[in-house]
């Protein structure tokens, strides 16, 4: 399962929404596949400047956050459409298995010793990922199509039998 998250070294976790109320509080928009991902959160990077978080609220399905020093509605504002990021450092950890779609773009993709392309989008449609190679192979992210994944070297490598099936 490929977990979706956008850069390799500032992980994109969510945007900043509208300003909500008087005190500063602005709605948070989720980019991120890890439930209460903000729930814990003491401080995160909006628009490229730090933050120490106050408050984490859920109110009928939408997330608020305030942040220290956005005390009115006017500075709430000011964070509208900024991304809010966290260090690669501070990912959510991953089960074996599992990867960052960051992580699998760039991957270079081998069928035996021949090298079908490079991984340039992930695709999610549900029941399960799909690796776009060289913007024109679909690749399933199944078992019984990849074999391995190493991030660290950027490489995939597929079943030799999927091959006779392109």
């Amino acid at each position: 399962m490929i977990k979706s998250l956008q850069s390799a070294a500032d992980i994109i976790v969510g945007k900043v929404g509208a300003a909500r109320g008087l005190d500063g509080t602005v709605r948070i928009i989720p980019l991120t596949d890890f439930d209460g991902r903000f729930d814990t959160l003491e401080e995160i990077s909006v628009g490229g400047k730090i933050f120490r978080v106050e408050n984490v609220q859920h109110l009928g399905g939408q997330l608020f956050m305030k942040f220290a020093g956005v005390d009115n509605r006017e500075a709430a504002k000011t964070l509208t459409n900024k991304f809010l990021t966290v260090d690669r450092a501070h990912a959510a950890p991953l089960a074996d298995g599992e990867y960052y779609t960051f992580d699998i773009i760039g991957c270079e993709v081998f069928c035996g010793t021949e090298k079908i392309g490079t991984v340039t989008d992930v695709l999610k449609t549900g029941s399960n990922d799909v690796f776009v190679v060289d913007e024109k192979i679909l690749l399933p992210a199944l078992k019984s199509v990849v074999c391995s994944i190493d991030t660290a070297a950027k490489k995939i490598l597929l079943d030799v039998a999927w091959r006779y099936h392109t």
